[in-house]
C-alpha cells in the first residue's frame, strides 16, 4: 500500500486538477491512500471532504509583496508549517508528495526535501506560479498542462480534468443538453461564460451583440457568473443562466464558446474539440494569454484583449465567423488536436515514474 499526500488548494485551478488525480489513483490503487493538504480557508476545505479524502490543513501564508509586521512574521511562521508538514509524512509513513501550488505548496515540498520524500508536482497555467517554480527545483518530476511552460524537465501531460468532462460524448449528449436549456435543435449555440463568478466585460457586450448574433442565426447560452448584476436582452434563442453545475451539458451544447483563457476552461473546451474566441482577462500576471497559446497556434481558437471585446468588434469579427461553417469545423479540428483527455492518467503515470526512481530514505 503506498500513501500519497496531494498538496495545493485555495482556488478551483488548484483544487479540481488535484481532486482528478485523487481519483485516478484511487481507482488504481483502491488499497492505497490518499491524503490532501490544505488550508481551512481555500476551497479544498469544502470540496476535498465531500469527494471523500481526508484533510489535513496547515496556516494560509501568503508570500509577503512588501515589508511590514506580516513580512516579519512570515520566516518563522513558514519554518513552523515546513516541520509541522515533515512530521505529517513521517508519522503518516507518506510514500509521496504531489504538489498543484497555492498556498500548502510550497512549504510542502521543502518539508519532502527535508524528509527525502519523493515529489511529483503538477502546473496548470502556461506562466507558472511561485511554490512550482520552487517546487521544480526539488524534483525532475514536473507535468504540465501546457508545452510552452517554463519549468525545467517538465512533461506535457495536459491539464487533469473532471470525468463528467472526459467522458463526455458531446453528439450522443447534444439533444439532451439542448433540452436541458430550453435551447432549440434546429439551431447551432454559442456559449458565453466568464466563470463561476463571472466576467464584466463579457457580460455587457454579448447582452448588447446577443441580437446581432441571434439574427446571425445562432443562439446564445449565457452563463453570466454568481457575483454579476446583470439585465438580461428579453430576446428570442437567448438563454441566461446566473451559475451552471451542469457545464457537461453546455459544452454538449455548443458549436463555439465566448470565454476567458483560464487553464481549466481551455482545457475543457479542448479536450472536447469547441473552437473559441479567448478574451484573456486582463488583470494579474498575464498568464491566460500564454495558455491560450497552443490553441492559437493550432487555429483552434482566436485570441481578442478583454479591452477589445467590445459590440462592433462581435458585429464585425465573430459573427461573421459564426457564418462560416467551414472555418468553424478547422477550428473545432484545431482546438481538438491540442487538447488532452487523460491528462490525469498521465499525471498519476508520471507519479509513479517519481515512485520508482525514489532513492532509499
Amino acid at each position: 500500500m503506498t500513501v500519497y499526500l496531494l498538496a495545493g488548494g485555495g482556488t478551483a485551478g488548484h483544487v479540481n486538477p488535484l481532486l482528478a488525480v485523487a481519483d485516478c489513483i484511487r481507482s488504481r490503487e483502491p488499497e492505497s491512500t490518499v491524503l490532501v493538504l490544505g488550508t481551512r480557508e481555500g476551497l479544498e476545505a469544502r470540496l476535498v471532504p465531500d469527494r471523500g479524502y481526508e484533510l489535513l490543513t496547515i496556516p494560509r501564508l501568503p508570500f509577503p509583496r512588501r515589508a511590514n509586521r506580516a513580512a516579519a512574521r512570515f520566516a518563522p511562521d513558514f519554518r513552523r508549517t515546513v516541520a509541522t508538514i515533515a512530521g505529517i509524512l513521517r508519522d503518516r509513513n507518506v510514500d509521496a508528495v504531489v504538489g498543484f501550488g497555492g498556498y500548502a505548496a510550497a512549504p510542502a515540498y521543502l518539508a519532502a526535501r527535508s524528509t527525502r520524500t519523493p515529489l511529483m508536482l503538477h502546473e496548470a497555467n502556461a506562466k507558472p506560479g511561485l511554490a512550482n517554480r520552487l517546487g521544480a527545483r526539488i524534483t525532475p518530476h514536473v507535468g504540465v498542462a501546457f508545452p510552452n511552460t517554463p519549468l525545467r524537465r517538465a512533461t506535457v501531460v495536459g491539464m487533469p480534468l473532471r470525468s463528467e468532462i472526459t467522458r463526455l460524448d458531446r453528439e450522443a449528449m447534444r439533444a439532451e443538453a439542448l433540452a436541458f436549456f430550453g435551447l432549440s435543435p434546429e439551431r447551432r449555440t454559442l456559449l458565453v461564460t466568464g466563470g463561476s463568478t463571472g466576467a464584466r466585460r463579457l457580460n455587457g457586450t454579448v447582452g448588447t451583440s446577443a441580437a446581432a448574433v441571434v439574427a446571425a442565426g445562432f443562439q446564445v447560452l449565457h452563463i453570466v457568473g454568481g457575483k454579476q448584476e446583470f439585465e438580461p436582452p428579453v430576446l428570442e434563442h437567448y438563454a441566461m443562466l446566473r451559475y451552471c453545475d451542469r457545464m457537461d451539458l453546455a459544452f454538449a451544447a455548443a458549436d463555439f464558446a465566448v470565454s476567458r483563457a483560464g487553464a481549466a476552461t481551455l482545457s475543457e473546451l479542448t479536450a472536447l474539440g469547441i473552437p473559441a474566441a479567448y478574451v484573456p482577462y486582463p488583470v494579474g500576471n498575464g498568464e491566460q494569454r500564454y495558455n491560450a497559446v497552443s490553441v492559437l497556434a493550432a487555429d483552434g481558437g482566436i485570441l481578442v484583449e478583454d479591452a477589445a471585446f467590445t459590440p462592433s468588434w462581435v458585429e464585425r469579427e465573430l459573427v461573421p465567423l459564426l457564418g462560416d461553417e467551414q472555418r468553424l469545423e478547422r477550428m473545432a479540428a484545431g482546438a481538438a488536436s491540442v487538447g488532452v483527455r487523460d491528462g490525469d492518467a498521465r499525471m498519476t503515470d508520471l507519479i509513479q515514474r517519481g515512485l520508482a526512481d525514489r532513492a532509499p530514505r
